[in-house]
C-alpha cells in the first residue's frame, strides 16, 4: 500500500505536504547518557534500552555528528534521489547537558544543507529553562520537535521498567515546552510487563487530553543484554503476539484525535540484538496489516474519538 491508503495522520505525510518534498530523518548519535544511567535518578537506564540507549539505528558515536550525518545521507540518497533532511538526535537523552554543549551539537547539523530543522528525542526531566527558550527562539525559523518518552501514564509502570520519572514530571515536561509553542511527540509502549488492554488503550485516551502534536506507538522489543531480557527468560511476562498487536494498534488510533499526527505505529528491533517478538522483524508485513486491518474494519483515526 502506498501512503494514500494509509487510514492515519502521518507524520511523514504532513511534512511533504508542509516543504513540497520528501523529508528524511537522519537519526544521529551525539554521544550523550541519561540521568536515570548516571545516577541522577537511577543506574542502568530503562529496562528495555539496549546499550545503545535506543538508537540502535542511529550513526557511529565515534564519529563527529557532520560526518554521521553526511555517512547516513549517502545511504539513503540510493532510496531517494531527492529531499530535504531532518537531523534526530536519537539515542539517549539529547537535552541532557550544558546549553552550550548542546548548542553546538545541534547547530553543527542545522545549518547543512537542505536541513529543514532538527527532532530531538529525551526526557521530561531533563528541560532547563534555558535550553527551551533557546528552542522556542530556534522554532521560529526552523522546523523544532522535541520527542519525550512517556511510554505508560501509570506510575507503577514506570517504577517496573526504571523510568526514573513519574507522570506529574511528564506533565510538567510537556507543559513547559507547550508554553513556548514547541511541537511535542510523545512515545508509548505497547506490551510493558503487567499492562493490560485497558491500561494501554487508557494511555492514548490520555493524551487526547493532553496539548501534544504528535505520537510514537511503539512494540516492546527484548533486547539482549538488558534488564527486560532477563525478566523475559525467567517468565515474568509474555510478549504480544502480532494479532493481538494489530488489533490493539488500530483500537488505539481509532480513538486517537484525528488531529494528531503519527510518528510511527510500532519500533525498530536490531536483527542482532532482538530475541522477542521475532515476528517484529517483517515490519512491512505488520505495517500492511495494520492498513488490512482498518479495512476490515471500515474504520481510521479518529473514528471514536
Amino acid at each position: 500500500m502506498d501512503g494514500n491508503n494509509k487510514k492515519y495522520n502521518r507524520f511523514s505525510d504532513y511534512l511533504k505536504k508542509k516543504y513540497g518534498k520528501k523529508i528524511i530523518k537522519i537519526s544521529l548519535n551525539a554521544g550523550f547518557t541519561c540521568p536515570n544511567i548516571d545516577g541522577t535518578k537511577a543506574y542502568g537506564g530503562c529496562i528495555y534500552c539496549s546499550n545503545k540507549g535506543s538508537g540502535d539505528f542511529a550513526g557511529v558515536p565515534s564519529n563527529d555528528l557532520v560526518t554521521q550525518f553526511e555517512n547516513i545521507k549517502s545511504k539513503m540518497s540510493k532510496k531517494w534521489k531527492s529531499g530535504l533532511y531532518l537531523p534526530y538526535f536519537q539515542a539517549y537523552s539529547n537535552t541532557y547537558a550544558p546549553l552550550d554543549i548542546l548548542k553546538e551539537k545541534y547547530e553543527s547539523v542545522l545549518y547543512l544543507d537542505d536541513v529543514i530543522g532538527i527532532d530531538i528525542a529525551t526526557r521530561p526531566d531533563c528541560l532547563d529553562d534555558d535550553l527551551v527558550d533557546y528552542l522556542a527562539e530556534l522554532s521560529k525559523t526552523k522546523e523544532v520537535w522535541v520527542e519525550l518518552g512517556l511510554q505508560s501514564i501509570y506510575d507503577k509502570t514506570a517504577k517496573i521498567i526504571n523510568r526514573g520519572h513519574d507522570f506529574n514530571e511528564f506533565l510538567n515536561g510537556l507543559n513547559k515546552l507547550r508554553a513556548k509553542n514547541i511541537n511535542v511527540c510523545v512515545h508509548i509502549i505497547n506490551g510493558l510487563p503487567n499492562e493490560t488492554h485497558e491500561m494501554m488503550i487508557n494511555t492514548l485516551k490520555k493524551l487526547n487530553e493532553l496539548d501534544i502534536q504528535a505520537i510514537k506507538i511503539h512494540l516492546l522489543h527484548v533486547l539482549k543484554d538488558t534488564a527486560l531480557a532477563n525478566m523475559y527468560k525467567k517468565g515474568k511476562f509474555k510478549v504480544m503476539d502480532k494479532m493481538e498487536y494489530v488489533n490493539l494498534v488500530c483500537d488505539q488510533l481509532e480513538l486517537l484525535n484525528p488531529e494528531i499526527l503519527v510518528q510511527r505505529v510500532t519500533g525498530d528491533g536490531s536483527r542482532d540484538e532482538l530475541i522477542a517478538p521475532l515476528w517484529s522483524l517483517k515490519k512491512f508485513e505488520l505495517l500492511n496489516e495494520i492498513d488490512w486491518e482498518f479495512i476490515r474494519r471500515k474504520s481510521e483515526q479518529g473514528s471514536k474519538f
